[in-house]
């Protein structure tokens, strides 16, 4: 089982299985527990939705093209744990954020109708405000930031393995084949 995942179809399913349960996880945490992402929230999904389109192709493509698409893959993991760090370090307020939907304040002009159209179409939460629904000392945006590490660092352990993998094949062939039976044109014993 291990050595599926230092394959190319492995990783695919890798990328495309974290990517599925990231999303589904935040579409839950919304859908059920009424959690209003913010922007950051938001923008930290983007690069999840890509990896499952990537593990996707990785799983139909031929082999060849499937390096330069694990390469795309640990690209989306790098960003999404960068957004991550971005906005752990937002909730903490180490600086500001971003997103001027996080900055964005709605005062009311006119009448209380005209108040009400101007607001967003989506209720807004600050960026800086963190959400902690486990009872854990955790954010949200920190787990999450654990699982983009972990599923990264799997990921680069997997496209290790299987950088390996291929050296030896490569050594393999590259070696000198030793005279002796089978091995040539009829020539020698």
């Amino acid at each position: 089982m291990i050595r599926f995942f230092r394959t190319i179809r492995g990783i695919g399913a890798v990328f495309l299985l974290a990517a599925i349960v990231a999303l589904l996880a935040a579409w839950g945490l919304q859908n059920f527990m009424h959690l209003v992402p913010c922007e950051l929230c938001l923008w930290e999904r983007r690069p999840w939705r890509v990896l499952a389109v990537l593990g996707a192709l990785i799983l139909v493509i031929p082999r060849r093209w499937g390096y330069w698409l694990i390469l795309l893959g640990l690209a989306c993991l790098v960003i999404s744990l960068g957004l991550s760090l971005l906005h752990i370090g937002v909730e903490l307020g180490y600086w500001a954020s971003p997103a001027p939907e996080c900055h964005m304040l709605v005062e009311p002009k006119g009448d209380f109708q005209d108040w009400m159209k101007s607001l967003p179409p989506r209720p807004t939460k600050p960026c800086d405000l963190p959400d902690y629904p486990f009872g854990l000392p955790l954010s949200l945006t920190t787990i999450s930031g654990i699982y983009t590490a972990l599923v990264s660092l799997f990921s680069c352990w997997c496209v290790l393995g299987l950088l390996k993998n291929r050296q030896k094949k490569k050594d393999v062939r590259s070696a000198p084949k030793r005279p002796g039976k089978g091995s040539g044109n009829g020539k020698y014993p």
